[in-house]
């Protein structure tokens, strides 16, 4: 007992020197680290008093302070940055989903304004605003060098104001301009409706109002079909989606998922993280599920896109998302000001981070693009196509009751409408066509 009493003393005796030994170069960095930081908050105050003395205007101290704030912000990352009372103000409602504007959510790439997606009929989509598009001028003057905050400012006015941005797009061999009349955006952050016996859910943010949107939608269209057996699947079109709030981008995931985790994050220190898990029930009742996805479906786009595609509950068709897996947190700071700043990465449940790569389709399919009118005018008619029911004098059919005539002439008409809708709109024909394809193979009609 006593030999084991020393070594434990011995073994405790040389922990307490070794700790010693470490520590004491370590607290000597701490305090040259320290000695640094303040070094260099002193060479900010001198940089603001010759600023503040002798720059060649005067100068606004508030202006000068916020733009060093937002500078420390922005060279973080895209997403950090401060938010004067009024932007933060401004956030706020945009959240609630009514705001003022054109109507797009941008980032910032090598210096210009990117479009991430334009929001389903605001001023910009209707005026023709594509994702992907880069802004290189508002109104004649230049946004390259500008943080975001300030190009954004450029862009915001008064209700019924004219606005005229330049564009530069893949494919044009020149940028071009777009007239733009500000407006109210008012989202509605859920649109529903049924094509060919598949309910559509167009979610075009993630607001306050998602969910709720989401849920009284999807149950208005299964009571109009006359019950969930009425129906052969769901769309879930999340294309030019530019993502929102986390918190609703669980429910939406959480609605077509009966257990599993929905998605994970994790910060700068371990213990930060959150886990988030589906609760028992779904929306869909286990009905087949497609998710549309393209380059503008970012951020809270991406984690229901992740969910449903990691726990096999949807196939994810479209093109490769936008690639924000970052989560940022708003601080607000004194003077009704705010701060927003990235503070964790999120992760799919298979563990994946989609930063800058994006969710990829399991059926990549991209959207044709729109030919001018002109060109469609100048299309020849397509030839006519006969049948044997066309020839003069052809025997009739008396193999078939009206039932299954009349079931014939519903399937063609199907095919119409289908055909129609390729035109309108591919990617979304062919998120139908699967759900048809699903449901045949399960037997249904």
């Amino acid at each position: 007992m006593k030999k084991f009493l020393m070594a434990a003393g011995a073994g405790t005796l040389a922990g307490v020197i070794v700790t010693t030994q470490i520590a004491a170069p370590l607290m000597a960095q701490e305090t040259k680290r320290n000695t640094n930081v303040y070094e260099q908050l002193d060479l900010f105050g001198d940089i603001f008093e010759r600023i503040r003395a002798q720059y060649v205007e005067d100068v606004d101290e508030g202006d000068l302070i916020e733009a060093a704030i937002n500078g420390m912000l922005t060279s973080l990352d895209p997403h950090s940055s401060y938010l004067p009372p009024e932007d933060a103000e401004d956030m706020q409602v945009q959240t609630r989903g009514e705001f003022g504007g054109l109507g797009i959510e941008v980032t910032q790439e090598e210096g210009f304004v990117k479009v991430v997606s334009p929001i389903d009929g605001t001023p910009a989509f209707n005026a023709g605003v594509e994702s992907g598009d880069y802004i290189t001028h508002v109104d004649g003057e230049s946004v390259l060098g500008l943080n975001l905050d300030e190009a954004v400012d450029m862009m915001r006015g008064p209700v019924g104001s004219e606005i005229v941005i330049t564009l530069v797009r893949e494919g044009e061999a020149e940028p071009f301009d777009l007239s733009i009349i500000r407006d109210t955006i008012k989202v509605t952050a859920v649109r529903a409706r049924t094509e060919q016996k598949s309910v559509v859910l167009r979610v075009s943010s993630f607001s306050d109002q998602t969910y709720d949107n989401l849920e009284e939608g999807l149950a208005e269209e299964i009571e109009k079909a006359g019950g969930i057996d009425k129906i052969n699947g769901i769309v879930i079109d999340l294309r030019n989606n530019p993502g929102g709030l986390l918190n609703q981008a669980i429910k939406v995931s959480d609605a077509f998922l009966e257990k599993g985790e929905i998605v994970s994050t994790r910060g700068r220190d371990p213990q930060d993280g959150e886990r988030f898990n589906a609760t028992p029930g779904d929306l869909a009742q286990g009905k087949p599920i497609v998710v549309l996805i393209n380059g503008g479906s970012a951020s809270a786009s991406e984690i229901v896109a992740g969910a449903l595609q990691d726990h096999h509950r949807a196939v994810v068709v479209g093109t490769r998302s936008f690639g924000k897996g970052s989560v940022q947190t708003v601080m607000p700071l004194r003077g009704d000001g705010a701060m927003r700043l990235t503070t964790s990465r999120y992760y799919t449940p298979s563990g994946r981070s989609i930063q800058a790569l994006g969710v990829s389709p399991d059926i990549l399919v991209a959207q044709p693009r729109r030919k001018p009118e002109s060109e469609e005018e100048e299309k020849s008619t397509p030839p006519l196509l006969r049948s044997e029911a066309d020839l003069r004098g052809s025997l009739d059919n008396d193999s078939l009751t009206e039932d299954e005539i009349q079931h014939i002439k519903e399937t063609r008409e199907r095919a119409e409408e289908s055909a129609k809708l390729r035109e309108e709109d591919y990617q979304l024909a062919y998120a139908i066509d699967i759900l048809k394809g699903l449901t045949t193979l399960n037997g249904a009609e």
